[in-house]
């Protein structure tokens, strides 16, 4: 239950005095609908149905003053202060329903913000390992199941209260007979420990094929080109076909239990009912006023137990879910990136670099237990405003190299400087602030191109848009979309083609005015066409921002300033490009040859 327990802190912690305030109004009402129960007698007594002898029931001394009202009036007054104690009754109970709905939304949506924040806050590291769709997962379906939670949590503390101030009431008209019902309700409580722990299985159960489900479906939909491209439907509809019929099956299950343990309690609720009025009339030797009173308490107070149960059954269904968003948390609290939130302003916007960054003795390993090394004491200095080339083969390291220069892996040993100055939590905001990156892979928002640049720079004017547009050479394709900027591009770009979606993706990072530009083998998927408008584009900016290049086509860095090859994870080559070109046994030359096989193979294909 220790996630339960974090949940309620949570609660507390957000709702504060207001969740009091409304407990002390649960008390209230319970208040008033026990002194509507205990107005039955003098009610039944006024109509002249039955005459029942109120002496002895606590209170009964109040009723005496209906007796000096006019016959006629008795009545009718009675029934008047009876409509309005239920009217009062409901009038509270439905603000505190409106209440703990505003409790129980805004601590689902305090939860959103706070898990969504957590997982954007954590770092890079954190992102390699986790699967995507579980963290979609949990930030939809578990978030909605832990809302659900929150809910019957509220009503199982409502359940409480209630149950509290009924036995309360029942206790003071028959303590025996409450004792009685006190039992049994215990015993019934017992009795349905066995549906508690079968109902956590569920709860485990239904949350493993929720992540299974998301997963599956987020994998399919992402490769549909290649599903589509080799005939895999029918192979893809098989494994849905049956994952859908173990979550038909779970589901049927958890109703059978739920529909079993009803039964249960509907045999033993008129079981005990019949125990009950036997022993109340034949050992008890009940009054007919006080056994009229107790069995309608009973009758509230029994499907009480039944609702406290039933909410503890719906809780450990929920618990998996609790589980795994407080894992969720302690995980992201721990490789949290910055020790300020998001929000927190470095203390300088951007880093103007005068003399570079300098990797000293850098090692770096994704997996400490592994003996196979990413980064190998690496030692390197990437002059400002200058551009500087990464290449080798694929697995050299050239993309971790990155990631390191950028902050997002940390080294396992080892320093990274800029302009001397150690990259530590106080400076990694200033640096992503002065960062424009370009990723092989470029990743644009479903929605238009105008809101995709905006993202960079939310203020910027329209002027400011399509002057990066220009400088990337995407202007041209733009306007002759049919909305211009408005034109939607469709999930993740698809509506446009490699070298467009490149091109915007660098307009957007030129739209940042980075002082760092980054090209993570950025022109690998383009055509020479496209290749050559973005060597132009680096061509304006050579020599007024620091250029680093991670490039597969040699072709791309040929005016670059300095040329640094890796391999295994090592830097075994550092120079200019003819230098390197002619050093016949190195791993550059190498490289040199094979694009220029590779490009007379195309030139003789076509």
């Amino acid at each position: 239950m220790k996630q339960t327990f974090y949940f309620v802190k949570k609660l507390h912690a957000f709702s504060g005095k207001i969740l009091y305030i409304n407990l002390l109004a649960m008390i209230f009402i319970s208040l008033l609908e026990g002194i509507g129960i205990l107005f039955l007698i003098p009610m039944i007594t006024a109509s002249g149905i039955v005459k029942l002898d109120a002496t002895g029931i606590p209170l009964s001394h109040w009723f005496e003053i209906f007796h000096k009202v006019p016959a006629l009036l008795e009545l009718p007054l009675i029934l008047g202060i009876y409509v309005l104690l239920v009217i009062g009754q409901t009038v509270f109970q439905n603000h505190i329903s409106i209440r703990n709905a505003k409790i129980q939304h805004g601590f689902t949506r305090h939860l959103r913000l706070e898990t969504y924040g957590s997982i954007l806050q954590a770092n890079w590291d954190f992102f390699m390992k986790s699967r995507k769709s579980d963290l979609i997962n949990l930030l939809t379906s578990e978030l909605a199941r832990v809302s659900a939670g929150t809910h019957t949590f509220l009503q199982f503390i409502a359940s409480i209260i209630f149950t509290l101030a009924q036995v309360s009431l029942a206790f003071w008209l028959s303590p025996r007979i409450t004792v009685f019902v006190l039992v049994s309700g215990l015993l019934l409580i017992l009795i349905s420990r066995k549906f508690l722990g079968r109902s956590l299985k569920f709860g485990n159960s239904t949350f493993e094929l929720g992540q299974s489900y998301l997963a599956g479906v987020t994998d399919q939909i992402n490769g549909i080109k290649d599903i589509k491209s080799n005939r895999l439907e029918r192979a893809r509809m098989d494994w849905y076909v049956a994952l859908t019929e173990r979550m038909r099956n779970e589901q049927v299950a958890y109703t059978k239990l739920q529909a079993g343990s009803s039964k249960m309690y509907k045999v033993s609720s008129a079981v005990l009912i019949a125990v009950f009025i036997y022993i109340s009339v034949n050992l008890f030797r009940a009054q007919p006023e006080q056994l009229l009173l107790v069995i309608i308490i009973f009758s509230r107070l029994w499907p009480r137990f039944i609702g406290i149960q039933s909410s503890m059954a719906q809780i450990a269904v929920v618990l998996p879910s609790f589980k795994a968003l407080v894992e969720l948390h302690e995980q992201c609290a721990v490789v949290r990136e910055f020790k300020e939130g998001m929000d927190h302003e470095p203390k300088e916007q951007r880093i103007h670099m005068k003399q570079g960054i300098n990797l000293e003795n850098v090692c770096f390993r994704y997996n400490l237990g592994e003996p196979a090394y990413a980064l190998q004491k690496v030692d390197l200095h990437i002059p400002a405003n200058r551009m500087t080339a990464i290449v080798g083969h694929s697995g050299a390291g050239k993309s971790t190299l990155v990631d390191v220069v950028m902050g997002l892996l940390k080294p396992e040993s080892g320093s990274v400087m800029i302009d001397g100055i150690p990259l530590t939590d106080d400076i990694l905001l200033s640096l992503r602030e002065s960062l424009g990156y370009v990723s092989q892979d470029p990743f644009l928002f479903n929605t238009s191109i105008r809101d995709n640049l905006l993202m960079v720079k939310p203020h910027a004017q329209e002027e400011q848009l399509w002057e990066a547009l220009q400088f990337s050479s995407a202007a041209d394709f733009v306007r002759k979309l049919p909305q211009g900027l408005d034109t939607l591009i469709g999930d993740r770009g698809v509506r446009l083609s490699g070298g467009e979606r490149q091109r915007l993706i660098l307009a957007r990072a030129m739209l940042k005015k980075p002082s760092i530009l980054i090209l993570d083998e950025a022109t690998s998927a383009l055509d020479n066409e496209n290749e050559a408008k973005i060597q132009e584009v680096l061509e304006q900016v050579k020599g007024k921002m620091t250029i680093i290049v991670i490039a597969h086509r040699l072709s791309t860095i040929r005016d670059a300033d300095e040329v640094i090859v890796m391999d295994e994870g090592k830097i075994i080559q550092v120079g200019k490009y003819e230098k390197l070109a002619k050093e016949k046994k190195g791993v550059f030359s190498f490289l040199d040859k094979y694009e220029l096989m590779t490009v007379q193979k195309a030139e003789n294909f076509s």
